[in-house]
């Protein structure tokens, strides 16, 4: 079959067209590897490169919203330092940003990222004197002398083959040996340094206010619980069992929440059509177009998908059935249908890490006890999933990646054969020739911009297509599975795009050959006669300059990122030529989140090229030096400027990049074990290179016994158990420890988002729209579980007649309620600002950052009631809403050259974050705090936004509470206290949920 194949390609195209197609498919990678000039490559990267810089410095000073958004949005201990408008004037303020102060300005993931590129420039220009010193001089005047004395003189790529170990046999080789040993010793000795400095980091982070003052510092998460241990008694019983008997500590079982997820995700979704059907459709008020139409989203019963509906009814009816269905749901959740998932939460930090450390071998009742990530950091929909589940899961989609990584193979070569020579597509495809051969300078550009524009789109795609696989897999928590996003990635592109590209002529060669003269000497002969090891080692020495020039130009990429070109012609195109719906503008000025798994995979593949060929081409050292030493300049400026960390792990990257590095060396040892054997060195040699790989896993091993406990546990001392009775817990007033149940599912309490519609077509809302998306109490305020909806629906007062409300001022009824505007959410064009929206929840989930560094962390413990803010909302909004809150438009708006919002309640938190205690003048003065003119309300000044958050009493006579007495949810809440959300059996006067109250008396 394939002989008639080739025959009729030869009978169509001519044998010699034929020949390069045959040569092609043979070894499909070579268009790619043709040797450029390294001065031409190295004049270009870096010509464009610092023209690009340019561009950015040109453009920075008119565009913070694009180059500083941090500086506009962070608080005062969080913001960059203020830069000035002069063309250079960026460089001064990122170089004075030390280290230690990275932490608080970007976060410990960030500056531990920002640590591996400095550690990764050290590292290869350390290594670059001594292979340049070294390898090139050895393999220049050590080769073999009548092939190199032909080569004088001759063609650039010539020259560059006498750079590497082609021409070299015999004795020279050891100079491969002392290289390799000299390498693995510089690499350990940066990868001790950088561990010593991410435990000394990791230790400071651990002593921050931030991490002192959150809830999940000292919360464990519990999970694989057995049916019998299925509620709060069963978890504290757990943490007895390692020793946790003599903390005070609480529990919260996790509860099963349905199809809540899901039914909020689908009124999202619904919730973001809506307001782009209405931005299309009200883009010029004054004269609307034809009333919008659809067709029923799939699975609506409801509607038959044959025919098209009125858009705008039909969704606002969606979205009312929604709501009419969470709400359902959210009644119906109660404690009686336990997960197999739990949190415990202790008064301080200690005793939750002393439990953690030793539960970490230990799975107590079958359960796996460890310290609980951020709750944004939770996949909620896995957390109930049990491990056999898990492991299941995670094979299955282990089977997939696996099988999509060796799949690849043939696509790619088929885009290094036909893309990247359209030639050989019009040799294949009589019915493209003619139309190749008519355009072939049009066919040309095309064919300079396909390749790499596909071959960009589908590594775009990949890191997603990855992150879904494995929440599919079971990854409980974000952090987790963009570690195993990286790993994925990173053994992707290492198998494809480093071992096939690289090798994939040897063994082509080899099969050739061993299938050609199999037929005379047997396999085995025929085998050992093709000489794999020489084929091997001459590809990988011709193939060498393609890295180095390929290297070279990734510095092209960084001052891309640096420009943000694409956010640039994204930004502008959109709200030139299309509508964007008020949310998709406001979230487009908001810092975007920086994608760690995909720069950790480039990073650690460019330092797996150079290592691998470090003993190959030494040029390719240098030029890995200076990539990282530009990116690590420019990428500093991004993340104090441009990127937010989504989610922050507290620097649980670096173990995962300490063993890619470790796989790196020893896949370089194995490299220079072949290349010292194929060219005639002695068993010798190889053998002084053997104990390299042994003696790196004995580091890794090394390292992780010294290093990983201190850098994962706050405190690691041990439980001294004590025969004296425990005090009668009804005598124990809890403050501290009542914290316990808020670590509940956000579908419990995540309020839902109201349709955002301009204000330029507020005045028509009411003739185009008959449904109700706002919130209606009507019926008096709602209570979904005493958790989600309004326990107190206030309307605003009236500016003119105190304690009336506005729409019934002057004895006149305003217009109901879910009639016109009120049904959405009017935003003004200068409220179109991430600035008035950074703490709501619907954008603090991804654009927050957690909240630290607006000032307002998602799960930090208020400085009075030690409640989690997490309880209140993003941003210390009523958790009892199911709505999310409207900006406060009389907050400061951006001010000229993109200062920085500072609304007056970011001042409302912990002293860690306030700018300075409030400003109370006298009656007399003109801006005191209780200075109201008489037509100002205090509803819009917003004074009972200072009020204090609802929360838990605290013991009389408390340092924090001085005293009185403060009361929370609980006092209106039927049914007691206990798991958030949820109805609850009653329970005894004290309230006491502990362990301790189950015990019998001693």
């Amino acid at each position: 079959m394939a002989r008639s194949f080739v025959a009729s390609i030869v009978s169509r195209q001519g044998q010699s067209a034929n020949d390069k197609l045959l040569n092609d498919i043979k070894n499909p990678f070579s268009s790619a590897v043709t040797t450029t000039s390294i001065w031409s490559a190295i004049g270009v990267s870096v010509g464009v490169m610092l023209l690009i810089t340019a561009f950015f410095s040109v453009l920075r000073p008119y565009n913070s919203m694009v180059y500083a958004p941090k500086l506009r949005y962070a608080d005062d201990k969080h913001a960059p330092p203020a830069i000035g408008k002069g063309f250079f004037a960026w460089f001064t303020p990122v170089a004075g940003v030390k280290e230690l102060e990275l932490i608080d300005k970007v976060g410990l993931d960030a500056t531990v990222f920002l640590r591996f590129t400095r550690m990764c420039r050290n590292m290869f220009l350390i290594m670059a004197i001594f292979g340049c010193g070294i390898l090139i001089p050895a393999h220049i005047y050590g080769g073999n002398s009548s092939i190199t004395k032909g080569l004088a003189g001759t063609n650039e790529a010539k020259a560059f083959g006498l750079m590497t170990p082609q021409y070299c046999f015999g004795n020279i080789m050891w100079s491969h040996v002392v290289c390799a040993w000299i390498f693995d010793i510089i690499i350990a000795f940066f990868l001790w340094i950088n561990y010593r400095a991410v435990l000394r980091l990791k230790r400071k982070y651990f002593q921050s206010p931030e991490y002192q003052m959150s809830l999940h510092s000292r919360t464990l998460w519990i999970r694989d619980i057995h049916a019998a241990q299925r509620s709060d008694e069963g978890i504290l019983q757990i943490t007895e069992a390692v020793g946790a008997r003599e903390s005070n500590h609480r529990a919260a079982i996790g509860r099963n929440v349905k199809e809540l997820p899901e039914l909020i995700e689908e009124h999202e979704k619904a919730v973001r059509r809506l307001e782009s059907v209405l931005s299309k459709f009200l883009k010029n008020p004054d004269k609307l177009p034809r009333r919008p139409a659809m067709r029923p989203f799939k699975g609506d019963r409801r509607q038959a998908r044959d025919q098209k509906i009125d858009a705008i009814e039909y969704l606002t009816g969606h979205i009312q059935q929604l709501e009419a269905t969470i709400r359902e749901v959210r009644e119906s959740v109660d404690k009686r249908n336990a997960m197999g998932y739990g949190f415990a939460i202790f008064e301080a930090i200690e005793p939750a890490h002393n439990v953690a450390f030793a539960a970490r071998s230990k799975h107590p009742m079958g359960s796996k006890i460890e310290l609980a990530p951020k709750p944004n950091d939770m996949i909620w929909k896995n957390l109930p999933l049990q491990k056999a589940v898990r492991n299941r899961k995670r094979w299955i989609n282990s089977f997939w990646i696996g099988l999509m990584t060796v799949v690849w193979i043939a696509p790619n070569a088929l885009i290094a054969i036909f893309l990247t020579n359209l030639a050989n597509l019009a040799a294949l495809w009589p019915g493209f020739a003619s139309t190749y051969d008519a355009s072939p300078h049009l066919w040309g550009v095309i064919q300079g911009v396909a390749s790499p524009a596909l071959t960009s789109l589908i590594y775009l795609m990949l890191p997603i297509l990855f992150r879904r696989i494995r929440i599919r897999a079971g990854d409980q928590s974000k952090t987790q599975r963009e570690h195993h996003v990286a790993a994925e990635l990173y053994a992707f592109f290492v198998f494809n795009n480093l071992i096939i590209f690289s090798l994939f002529s040897a063994i082509s060669t080899f099969v050739a050959s061993v299938i050609t003269t199999s037929g005379n000497q047997g396999v085995w002969n025929a085998m050992k006669s093709a000489q794999l090891a020489s084929t091997i080692k001459n590809t990988l020495c011709s193939v060498s300059p393609f890295w180095v020039t390929w290297l070279l130009q990734r510095n092209l990429g960084a001052a891309v990122d640096l420009a943000q070109m694409w956010t640039l012609f994204w930004t502008w195109f959109a709200r030139t030529f299309m509508s964007p719906t008020p949310r998709q503008t406001i979230e487009w000025t908001a810092p975007q989140p920086f994608d760690y798994a995909s720069y950790y995979n480039y990073f650690l593949f460019y330092a797996t090229v150079t290592l691998c060929f470090a003993t190959i081409q030494p040029l390719v050292l240098p030029v890995t030096a200076l990539y990282f030493t530009i990116d690590s300049w420019l990428k500093k400026y991004l993340l104090l400027y441009v990127f937010i960390t989504k989610t922050e792990s507290g620097g649980r990257f670096w173990r995962m990049l300490f063993n890619r590095i470790i796989f790196a060396i020893i896949l370089a040892n194995l490299i220079s074990m072949l290349i010292v054997k194929s060219a005639l060195g002695s068993w010798t040699m190889v053998g002084c290179i053997a104990p390299l790989p042994l003696l790196m896993l004995g580091f890794k091993y090394y390292c992780a016994k010294v290093f990983d406990n201190p850098i994962k546990y706050y405190t690691r001392g041990k439980f001294q158990h004590t025969d004296q009775a425990l005090p009668d817990p009804r005598k124990i007033r809890h403050g501290g420890d009542r914290i316990g149940v808020k670590f509940g599912h956000p579908a419990l309490y995540k309020p839902l988002i109201t349709p955002m519609v301009h204000a330029k077509a507020q005045h028509i809302l009411s003739t185009i729209y008959h449904g109700r998306t706002g919130p209606d109490n009507s019926d008096g305020a709602s209570t979904i579980g005493g958790y989600s909806d309004s326990a107190f629906a206030m309307d605003d007062m009236s500016a003119t007649q105190p304690g009336k409300m506005a729409r019934f001022a002057d004895g006149t009824r305003g217009p109901p309620r879910g009639v016109g505007a009120e049904m959405f959410e009017i935003v003004p064009e200068s409220n179109l600002d991430f600035g008035y929206y950074k703490n709501r929840a619907e954008f603090a989930d991804e654009y927050g950052g957690g909240g630290e560094l607006y000032g307002r962390p998602i799960d930090m413990m208020s400085e009075r009631s030690q409640t989690p803010k997490s309880f209140l909302g993003h941003g210390g909004d009523s958790g009892n809403s199911s709505r999310a809150s409207s900006p406060r438009t009389s907050g400061f708006p951006p001010g000229p050259g993109g200062s920085r919002i500072q609304p007056e309640y970011d001042a409302a938190f912990h002293p860690a974050y306030r700018d300075g205690p409030h400003s109370r003048e006298p009656s007399g003065g003109g801006n005191g705090l209780y200075n109201i003119s008489q037509n100002e309300s205090e509803s819009g000044l917003g004074l009972v936004h200072h009020s204090q958050p609802v929360g838990f009493s605290e013991p009389a006579g408390s340092v924090n509470g001085g005293g009185e007495e403060q009361y929370g949810l609980d006092r209106w809440r039927p049914g007691g206290r206990g798991y958030m959300g949820v109805p609850h059996a009653p329970v005894d006067e004290e309230g006491d949920t502990g362990y301790a109250a189950y015990r019998p008396g001693r």
